[in-house]
């Protein structure tokens, strides 16, 4: 812990050089992108596996408190995959190293230029929705909903401590020299440089769908467009708006079941391997190490099980009715279909 205290003192110490900055913001930004993931995940699952929770995650995403969350969320995106580009660009062109500097700065006005239009866009479906005078959820709920969250994972993290030092009373502890960077690692490094190309394009797209074209708003919108599709959400459900986007078929193809599960293992490995440096950089006491890894590697795995799962799944005729049922709405399944 005395280098994360030590990064903190010595980041605020620093004076006159903007590649600290990027380092810190690439790596602030991907802790809060990891964050929401891990949040987006569970509870898109929800579309599926409980739909009534579903449609309370909904409502507290449309909260100002959750709308501030949103606009923050979009800059990190923006900010990290411009910054990741310049990664890229340069880990493949060392010998242009000498224009990080130069480059730094192009990413924090490229940033900026992206933001400003987006953030406009963003902050009109915002105008739309709370024009009408809409019923927020309280900061208690949001509270209570999102404490269930933070004692789960403190749960997790207990959980790992004492397996890992459990097995450092079997295995040991020894001090051992470092190791070279293992074949595995050298993977990672290319994987990281190579799915963060291919991420970028996918992110902004769902982005551009979801937040900017549309809008977390737009969900729970009657006879409202389901964006990516020719139908319309009758219901102005949550879940149905899920069911219509993931069902539309292209030649066949379900292709946003596709695309958000070729998202979702995309990010979910690149964002926890990012994870895992974080913890390695800070975390140097053994059982404490291996605790955290445990709970990076065994966390992601299970993000990705649980999100294909539901994109497996879909939102089925009982997934629908109860939805429905919690809304009060005279509706059917068949009719969904049928409309």
């Amino acid at each position: 812990m005395a280098t994360l205290v030590t990064t903190i003192t010595e980041t605020l110490r620093y004076r006159g050089k903007i590649g600290q900055w990027s380092w810190v913001f690439h790596r602030l930004s991907g802790l809060g992108i990891v964050l929401f993931l891990a949040l987006h995940v569970i509870d898109t699952s929800w579309a599926a596996f409980y739909p009534e929770l579903y449609a309370d995650a909904i409502n507290e995403y449309q909260s100002p408190l959750f709308t501030l969350g949103e606009f923050a969320l979009v800059a990190a995106i923006i900010y990290h995959a411009m910054n990741g580009l310049r990664i890229i660009f340069l880990d493949y062109r060392p010998h242009l190293w000498h224009l990080q500097q130069k480059a730094a700065t192009y990413v924090f006005v490229a940033t900026a230029v992206i933001i400003v239009p987006v953030w406009g866009m963003m902050a009109t479906h915002v105008a739309n929705f709370w024009g009408d005078d809409p019923e927020f959820a309280s900061l208690g709920d949001i509270l209570n909903t999102q404490s269930q969250f933070l004692i789960g994972f403190i749960v997790i993290v207990l959980v790992a401590l004492v397996l890992s030092f459990l097995y450092s009373l079997v295995a040991g502890d020894e001090k051992k020299a470092p190791k070279r960077a293992s074949q595995i690692d050298a993977w990672l490094w290319t994987f990281m440089r190579i799915s963060g190309f291919l991420i970028v394009p996918l992110v902004f797209g769902h982005l551009a769908m979801m937040h900017v074209i549309s809008g977390v708003f737009d969900i729970t919108a009657a006879d409202a467009t389901v964006i990516g599709t020719s139908a319309t959400n009758d219901t102005g459900l949550a879940v149905e708006f899920v069911g219509e986007r993931w069902d539309h078929l292209v030649a066949g193809v379900a292709i946003w079941r596709v695309y958000d599960g070729l998202l979702l293992a995309l990010v979910v490995v690149h964002g926890f391997n990012g994870l895992r440096y974080v913890v390695n950089d800070y975390f140097h006491n053994p059982i404490v190490n291996r605790a955290f890894n445990w709970v990076v590697v065994f966390g992601g795995a299970a993000l990705i099980i649980l999100g294909m799962g539901a994109l497996l799944a879909g939102v089925e005729e009982t997934a629908f009715n109860i939805a429905i049922d919690k809304a009060g709405i005279s509706q059917t399944f068949n009719t969904w279909l049928g409309g």
